[in-house]
């Protein structure tokens, strides 16, 4: 699967392995766990089980569950402590990570709709003075195949992020970074994932349209789907009630729930959402609900399946192999036929995943306690017990 790995400690590499109500008038809020969904039945009782299962197996410390299948809720489990003697909630917001890369995507896909630009328009037009602008395309960047370095791994990065966690990055100083490297590989010859073509998509995005890329995506995403609890914020802001995060990555098991998220992508597409609109989320995404049916094909194809080739410039760990059941798509992750995001970082781990076949969307959300290994996606290891039960015949691996 395709994992976003913890940011302080394994640097956020991209790796291929390729409602049920309370009983008896029983609280169950002061047992830190609730659970609401459709009528009781298999699924709800299931899902409930499996969030259990691997919360147990994998020493986390809250975990939130959405499912819905037809668009209609099958369960929402809310599990655990967000803080010691706190209950986990479902209306608890925690930061999404990689799941707005699926939003750039879109917002570029919406824009090939509309004829405002072309996905093989180079981006030189807009940001002429990035290396090899004249070669690479917007497809490029959303696919992750610009062969342009990922900032992330880079020791000079990753030391000043374990060092201050707290401080904030522009896109200037991120897009340097990454773009200071030499390239992988001809652009559009390889694949590799790399933050900085995120980053900068967000530039040419804003450039493109002249509106701020917070803006692009409220407008163009959380409002037409509803998602009252999407919101994005540059700082290290979340609002009330949060699910509170904890890391072992600096070598301690530290609260790390406010550390500065402004590295992780462009600015204005660093979020926080809520349990409810991630499901909402990874139903819109995988059906192609915001694009034309061209565009979503674009979206979760797997124009990239081939890719990922070793060279003397770009190692095994970095050129990961495409393959039909496991590659990159437009801002997106198609895996075993889930259309899917799984971002980790800053101790929080969750997933949106949506399987066309099933109409079945899951979002999770997860945190870690201490005796946790670092580097765990606890919301991806409960969307993979999840899947298990409810679809075992299209388990998320290649």
């Amino acid at each position: 699967m395709y994992i976003v790995k913890g940011a302080l400690s394994t640097v956020l590499t991209l790796a291929l392995v390729f409602a049920l109500t309370s009983c008896g008038g029983e609280d169950r809020a002061t047992e830190k766990e609730t659970t609401s969904g459709s009528e009781e039945g298999a699924n709800a009782q299931e899902v409930r089980a499996a969030a259990e299962k691997a919360m147990k197996d994998n020493h986390l410390k809250a975990v939130l569950v959405r499912v819905t299948q037809d668009g209609e809720e099958v369960a929402t489990v809310a599990l655990g402590e967000s803080m010691t003697g706190v209950p986990a909630t479902e209306e608890m917001h925690f930061r999404n990570g990689a799941v707005a890369f699926s939003y750039l995507g879109t917002v570029l896909l919406q824009l090939v709709d509309e004829g405002v630009v072309e996905l093989d328009d180079t981006i030189d037009e807009w940001l002429p003075d990035l290396p090899a602008s004249d070669r690479i395309t917007l497809r490029m960047l959303a696919n992750s195949t610009s062969g342009y370095a990922d900032y992330v791994p880079i020791d000079s990065f990753e030391d000043a992020l374990k060092k201050n966690p707290f401080r904030a990055w522009t896109n200037e100083e991120l897009i340097k970074i990454g773009t200071d490297e030499p390239l992988l590989y001809e652009p559009g010859t390889n694949w590799n994932y790399a933050h900085t073509n995120f980053v900068i998509l967000g530039e040419a995005l804003t450039a493109i349209i002249g509106t701020p890329l917070d803006e692009l995506i409220r407008e163009r995403i959380v409002e037409p789907l509803g998602m009252g609890g999407t919101q994005s914020h540059q700082t290290a802001e979340i609002p009330e009630p949060v699910l509170h995060a904890y890391s072992l990555e600096r070598g301690t098991y530290e609260e790390s729930t406010f550390w500065n998220p402004s590295w992780s992508t462009a600015e204005g597409a660093v979020m926080v959402t809520d349990i409810r609109d991630l499901a909402t989320s990874a139903r819109a995404i995988g059906t192609g609900e915001l694009v034309s049916s061209e565009s979503h094909e674009e979206q979760i194809g797997p124009s990239v399946v081939g890719l990922g080739v070793p060279t003397d410039t770009c190692p095994k760990s970095v050129c990961v192999e495409q393959r039909p059941t496991a590659h990159f798509g437009v801002g997106t992750v198609v895996l075993g036929g889930w259309v899917l995001q799984n971002p980790e970082f800053y101790g929080y781990g969750a997933v949106q995943a949506y399987l066309p076949s099933e109409d079945l969307a899951i979002a999770t959300a997860a945190t870690l306690d201490e005796e946790a290994e670092d580097g765990t996606n606890g919301g991806m290891l409960v969307f993979e017990e999840i899947a298990s039960v409810l679809a075992p015949d299209h388990p998320p691996k290649p």
